[in-house]
């Protein structure tokens, strides 16, 4: 791709997302929205592969679809309260019809079918993108708009989003659909207390970007995109294998790791707003997706698997591990002691 165009694609992206996340009207949040879809889209379509190609229209017929409800959700608050303010949004129909956009656009069940799909398309980098950068936008309006939507709506979709997340992903084999679903799973985990903490929704995914930003710079690294191709990745670099097996647990949400503290705060904050059954029921859906993750990390560390064709296994890498990679790995798997500190902030 040219580097001109990759800039301006990058640059789209870091404006449509300030742009976003800073605005109080609502047609500066849609314009926002619009400006980080039109640039993610050349980055999808980039090798001109026809899977790239498919994943492209996928992405810009969904994205186009829910950008217009949250257009039309706008209006229609306007309609009715004469608001175009972002957190006075009062109207029942508006908040229904907010809630069916932002969840299209992160991938919430049931409208997560376009975001596996999507993500096998792209590159691992795009994949990056996609899973972290292009989620905070929607996240935030989400953030913005908490106190006015529907808690029984949200808390259904938060947990078939778990169930369904932890459930596609025991059957895959392409670590990008693995993460695709891992991604679905987390997005449950911080829609179901988004209605009482809010603060817990930006912590989880702030913590969830972290990790999921290591793992894919990890498997950007050992040049992985399949379980088979992971089973020889110990002969490439295995500390960065074994460290990539703490990344998965952590991503698993295993103590002591740092995926354990959201996990830790949304449950405890569920259980004070008497919801016990509901932090039961997605505790026990998240340990679909840790034995996915338990699986990804047998699969790096410990399998070797029998080769019957002739071929030329990969003794090094030619990518030399960066310095950013090391310090979200750190940060992934180290950053529990700092849970007091979050416990004061949230």
């Amino acid at each position: 791709m040219n580097p001109q165009a990759k800039l301006i694609s990058a640059t789209s992206l870091l404006l449509g997302t300030s742009i976003t996340i800073s605005s109080n009207h609502w047609m500066m949040a849609w314009v926002g929205l619009e400006i980080n879809t039109l640039a993610i889209l050349p980055l999808i379509s980039k090798s001109h592969h026809p899977r790239a190609i498919e994943a492209s229209t996928k992405y810009f017929l969904t994205q186009a679809a829910a950008s217009t409800l949250l257009l039309f959700s706008s209006m229609t608050n306007a309609w009715f309260s004469g608001q175009w303010d972002i957190t006075q949004l009062t109207h029942p129909m508006s908040c229904m019809l907010l809630t069916t956009a932002i969840s299209i656009k992160l991938g919430l069940v049931p409208f997560h079918f376009w975001f596996p799909e999507v993500l096998q398309g792209s590159t691992m980098t795009t994949c990056l993108l996609l899973a972290t950068v292009m989620k905070f936008p929607p996240i935030t309006l989400f953030f913005l708009t908490s106190p006015s939507l529907n808690p029984t709506l949200l808390s259904l979709m938060a947990i078939a989003s778990a169930a369904l997340g932890g459930w596609m992903g025991l059957n895959q084999t392409q670590i990008r659909k693995v993460l695709a679903f891992s991604s679905i799973a987390h997005l449950g985990w911080m829609t179901i207390i988004l209605i009482y903490n809010p603060n817990l929704t930006l912590t989880a995914f702030y913590l969830y970007t972290v990790t999921t930003s290591a793992i894919f710079f990890i498997l950007n690294t050992t040049n992985t995109l399949k379980l088979s191709t992971m089973m020889t990745a110990w002969t490439k670099i295995p500390p960065l294998t074994t460290i990539f097996m703490l990344t998965l647990l952590s991503l698993a949400g295993l103590p002591p790791l740092t995926g354990f503290l959201p996990k830790w705060l949304i449950i405890q904050e569920l259980t004070k707003q008497g919801l016990t059954i509901m932090a039961t029921t997605i505790t026990l859906l998240s340990l679909l997706g840790l034995f996915f993750y338990l699986r990804l990390a047998y699969c790096a560390t410990i399998t070797l698997p029998p080769n019957f064709i002739n071929y030329t296994k990969q003794w090094q890498i030619n990518k030399p591990t960066n310095i950013l990679t090391t310090t979200l790995t750190t940060l992934s798997i180290l950053l529990l002691p700092l849970s007091p500190m979050v416990f004061t902030v949230s």
